[in-house]
């Protein structure tokens, strides 16, 4: 009977746990826009950035109650691109795409990528993210993107993309 009643206090503790870790868990979104500028070769690969992104990483850490020292790890899992302007674009006039995200003092880092953009992929392109930490990155104060684009076609017109980033950021657990 005491065997059973220290397993039910375990069981207990471990679930409420379970529980507790998820309250320490969180997304953070961002979006910036870039212009992709027409072009007039193809094949040819070139970069584009966006401007400086304030992160507020603070205040979103204390609306979730946390803080920066209790953060465990922080990674990209999801990074969308959707074409603005013009609406009657999609985005076939890519071959493939890398993005890599930098802040001050801190070494580029490739996030998200497709290699073969797919003819038909429309107005809205999701990427493949890179498995890694991120925490120094949205810590900072402020981070930029740079796109590493190569079209397979010519455009004739600049192209207005939102790229919309979603953070996935887990905190320890009151502390400890």
């Amino acid at each position: 009977m005491k065997k059973l009643l220290v397993l039910m206090l375990t069981l207990g503790l471990a679930i409420g746990c379970d529980k507790i870790d998820e309250l320490t868990k969180f997304e953070m979104d961002y979006e910036q826009e870039v212009i992709i500028p027409s072009t007039t070769g193809i094949d040819l690969p070139f970069d584009v950035f966006t401007p400086e992104t304030e992160t507020n990483s603070e205040s979103e850490f204390e609306i979730n109650d946390t803080r920066k020292d209790l953060i465990e790890e922080i990674k990209l899992i999801e990074l969308v691109l959707q074409i603005e302007n013009p609406t009657d674009s999609d985005f076939s006039f890519l071959e493939s795409i890398e993005v890599f995200i930098a802040a001050e003092g801190l070494e580029e880092q490739r996030i998200a990528f497709e290699e073969e953009v797919a003819p038909d992929t429309g107005m809205r392109l999701m990427l493949n993210t890179s498995d890694i930490d991120l925490q120094d990155y949205i810590k900072k104060d402020s981070f930029t993107l740079r796109l590493k684009t190569v079209t397979d076609e010519i455009i004739n017109q600049d192209h207005t993309i939102k790229v919309k980033s979603v953070f996935f950021v887990d905190a320890k657990i009151l502390g400890i």
